[in-house]
């Protein structure tokens, strides 16, 4: 059997006249309708060289047809790598140059960028797809088919490659097979009870594991259809709730909902399940949004490496500040993070996860693949936490110093690397501090010349080309010196708890 992701939910579509997505200008694509555009993408594809394992790189804002060209992808027997459409061309070069994609799929404005840095990094072509359907790619396809039968693909073949962060170092590409894909959004599917008459409101971003795998699988192997917004936008989801029954979101959403005048309970009386990730969501607002619309937030956890490993319960109890329990067919324990020794029940240590769903390594990093693994297939997940005496998983914080910001991976390293580069700048430290709207605000603490005339504003301003908006610093702080053990190690610990009310 083809175990090719894009056939397997093919075999489960009942009904090809179902809508699947309506855009908030009304456009509206039916299962029929995707599959033929995704065929088209596919022979497209096949047409200019893709062949099985082929990587294609995709940088574009979120549109239909860019949640289609992934399916394509992936028909084709290609390697789907979604890029952050925040990322800068000095971040795209190193992307582009590690996984050596032969296509490259930008915004039509910014190829006159993206095409030269292609084409000097060896990509093969690089093709445009706009918001509004148009663009080189969708030219591309005149005179494709809409017939096309998936790739063969076994089931540990890749899918994709999502780029993921470390306190350390570059970025890491984890890959992700069609199996890890399938097997996890259908746990969820039939965890979360999704069926055809379900509608989710989708407004995550689609180059990340939430938007992309998470929500958009789950409705396709449900046959589910999707209210496909381009962004958060508190005014346009409190108008389009009464006509879905789900909304996925991290914890910024339910913030900002929050603080809509038109969210009642009312409003949200059909809703059938809100789910929150991407980020710990503080039980004060978890409280909060129960007091106000009578629903209880689902809270789960999951990684770029592994899709969802724990959910709370759909019937059951939902405990606020927990992440749930592990699904099925996922293994969960917690270990001592030095010797891998399991912990009794309620002991802090090392959240390591075992399954289907835990990706096949680190696109060549075979070194950094085998230091991230047990010897018996657990998969050392680099957060701290604990299982409780009913058997929530709480978390209760990392063994990295990764920030979490709106749902956005960003490791220190690359904000202190350009921080540090800056005239005037003799040291930095980056951490993320608790904010109520972003889970955590990357904060930048800086020691500079005796000399230096440098300001908040300035760093700020140096840093708006250089790294994606979402890295960049909520605020820099001056201090004299950094906080060091005796092993001349900073401290990062002693600086979170020094500025942890800075956001309140």
């Amino acid at each position: 059997m083809n175990q090719n992701l894009v056939s397997l939910i093919r075999s489960r579509v009942g009904n090809p006249s179902r809508v699947f997505l309506e855009t908030e200008t009304g456009k509206v694509f039916t299962y029929a309708d995707v599959f033929a555009l995704a065929n088209r993408f596919a022979n497209t594809l096949v047409r200019l060289g893709l062949k099985p394992g082929d990587r294609v790189a995709v940088q574009v804002d979120k549109s239909a047809e860019a949640l289609i060209l992934y399916l394509g992808v992936v028909a084709a027997g290609g390697i789907y790598l979604p890029l952050n459409v925040g990322y800068t061309l000095a971040e795209l070069e190193y992307f582009i140059g590690d996984a050596e994609p032969h296509i490259v799929v930008g915004r039509p404005e910014s190829h006159a960028g993206l095409a030269p840095l292609a084409q000097k990094l060896g990509v093969a072509h690089t093709l445009t797809l706009g918001t509004k359907g148009e663009g080189s790619l969708i030219d591309a396809l005149a005179g494709a088919s809409d017939q096309f039968t998936p790739v063969q693909r076994e089931a540990n073949d890749l899918a994709a490659i999502l780029y993921t962060s470390g306190t350390t170092g570059r970025s890491k590409g984890a890959m992700l097979s069609h199996r890890n894909l399938f097997s996890n959004a259908e746990t969820l599917a039939s965890y979360w009870r999704f069926t055809s008459v379900d509608t989710l409101l989708h407004a995550l971003p689609i180059f990340h594991t939430h938007g992309l795998f998470v929500a958009t699988n789950v409705v396709l192997l449900a046959g589910a259809g999707m209210l496909f917004i381009p962004k958060l936008d508190p005014d346009l989801i409190v108008k389009l709730l009464p006509r879905a029954t789900s909304m996925m979101g991290v914890p910024t959403f339910y913030v900002r909902l929050l603080q809509h005048p038109g969210l009642t309970a009312d409003l949200v009386k059909h809703i059938r399940l809100f789910v929150s990730g991407s980020a710990p969501l503080l039980a004060e607002t978890h409280r909060e949004w129960e007091a106000r619309t009578g629903h209880r937030i689902l809270e789960r956890y999951g990684m770029t490496e592994t899709n969802m490993n724990t959910s709370n319960p759909y019937e059951g109890e939902r405990v606020a500040g927990t992440v749930g329990f592990p699904l099925p067919d996922v293994a969960l324990r917690i270990a001592d993070p030095e010797t891998g020794k399991v912990l009794a029940q309620g002991e802090i240590g090392m959240i390591e996860v075992k399954g289907p769903n835990v990706f096949q390594g680190y696109w060549r990093m075979p070194e950094k693949t085998a230091a991230e693994f047990r010897a018996d297939g657990f998969f050392i997940t680099g957060d701290l936490g604990k299982i409780d005496e009913k058997g929530y998983v709480h978390i209760v914080g990392r063994g990295k110093d990764l920030i979490i910001s709106g749902g956005y991976n960003v490791y220190p390293k690359e904000v202190e690397t350009e921080i540090d580069g800056m005239p005037g700048v003799i040291e930095s430290a980056v951490v993320g501090i608790a904010h109520k709207d972003f889970g955590e605000g990357v904060t930048a603490v800086v020691v500079k010349a005796k000399d230096s005339a440098l300001d908040e504003a300035a760093v700020l301003k140096a840093l708006e080309d250089r790294l994606a908006k979402f890295k960049q610093p909520k605020r820099v702080l001056f201090v004299d010196d950094l906080p060091r053990n005796t092993m001349g190690k900073v401290q990062k610990n002693l600086l979170r708890d020094a500025y942890k009310d800075l956001y309140k």
